[in-house]
């Protein structure tokens, strides 16, 4: 057996994930969750969180290994995520994939983070004829919310983007004025499944607009001006409206623009990827859609193994890789040019 085996250090998780060389099937993906460390401060310290990957990635790799079935002598490459991300969190998981591809004789890939995300999707139906299609990619994170128009090549173009928080940042800052602790997007999730949407009156952020944006803040701002105006407000209806807004401010750009520019693919990915009420919406868009398994929606390191087994992102000058620095901030799009 040969397998890739992929790291991801970029925020506050340690993933490591395994897929098998010959066909691209994941193997195994194990993260370790920091949420027990950073939730005392209500979001993520970078020092803690790179502290944590030292001190966690010898036994989540040597947990993946074993899940695969595979061992050292197994690594084939190995990958991981440069850029972007906390600068102390990617030197972690940067150097310790260098360094056992260099102690195996490996191959080494460096990884963009979102090309890591595009790939947790598989890689697209090709048309009639073996031609791939162009697509829109939406990627919807705590640290992301970007739209990509990919052509044919697979190369990524930005048509779109978050003007101040992304998209599951905001799930958790309004999550925190909730009180539903940290990380909150999955509990606010859960928290609007008993709530009523049409109850709360929220503004729909950037309607109107010519481009495709994002805009987030002032959603969560609407919402704690409510809850000040308003204490005993029902907290499953503002969570349910608050999810609601932020979905239909996703969906409605991300079908205007596959309008705007004739295609009719979309790919959607990140963590929010993994909202219900998100792929729901996605599923009545007449639209071809396709999103990752719910395991491979957040950040991992399968995904990043995905990305150098399609090559997405991956540099043809196997020395230059090796001199591949971490990158914190890092747009999809230099990251292409840098690796053509």
């Amino acid at each position: 057996m040969r397998v890739v085996l992929g790291i991801d250090t970029s925020c506050d998780d340690t993933g490591v994930g395994i897929v098998d060389a010959a066909s691209g099937a994941v193997l195994a993906n194990v993260v370790a969750s920091q949420d027990a460390v950073h939730a005392p401060f209500g979001g993520v310290v970078p020092e803690r969180a790179s502290r944590e990957h030292l001190r966690v990635v010898d036994d989540v790799a040597r947990r993946a290994l074993a899940d695969a079935g595979a061992t050292l002598d197994d690594v084939d490459a190995v990958a991981a995520t440069y850029g972007p991300g906390l600068v102390g969190a990617l030197l972690v998981g940067l150097s310790w994939a260098k360094a056992l591809a260099w102690a195996r004789g490996a191959r080494f890939h460096p990884v963009h983070h979102l090309a890591g995300h595009l790939a947790s999707a598989g890689p697209p139906d090709p048309d009639a004829g073996g031609a791939t299609p162009p697509e829109l990619a939406l990627v919807a994170s705590g640290g992301h919310t970007s739209l990509f128009l990919v052509d044919g090549a697979r190369h990524a173009r930005e048509v779109g983007r978050s003007r101040d928080d992304a998209a599951g940042e905001a799930f958790d800052k309004v999550a925190r004025l909730l009180g539903l602790g940290f990380p909150g997007g999955p509990a606010l999730a859960a928290l609007a499944r008993d709530g009523d949407p049409d109850a709360v009156a929220l503004p729909r952020p950037l309607r109107g607009q010519a481009g495709y944006d994002f805009s987030f803040s002032g959603l969560k701002t609407a919402v704690a001006v409510r809850l000040e105006r308003d204490p005993d407000l029902p907290p499953a209806d503002l969570a349910a409206a608050f999810e609601a807004t932020v979905v239909e401010a996703l969906v409605d750009t991300l079908r205007r623009a596959a309008r705007d520019h004739g295609v009719d693919r979309v790919v959607v990915v990140g963590g929010v990827a993994a909202n219900a009420h998100l792929r729901a919406a996605l599923a009545d868009t007449g639209l071809r859609v396709r999103v990752p398994p719910a395991g491979l929606a957040t950040d991992n390191g399968a995904m990043i193994a995905l990305a150098a087994w399609q090559g997405l992102g991956v540099t043809a000058d196997a020395a230059e890789a090796w001199t591949r620095d971490a990158a914190p901030y890092l747009p999809l799009d230099a990251a292409a040019r840098a690796a053509s």
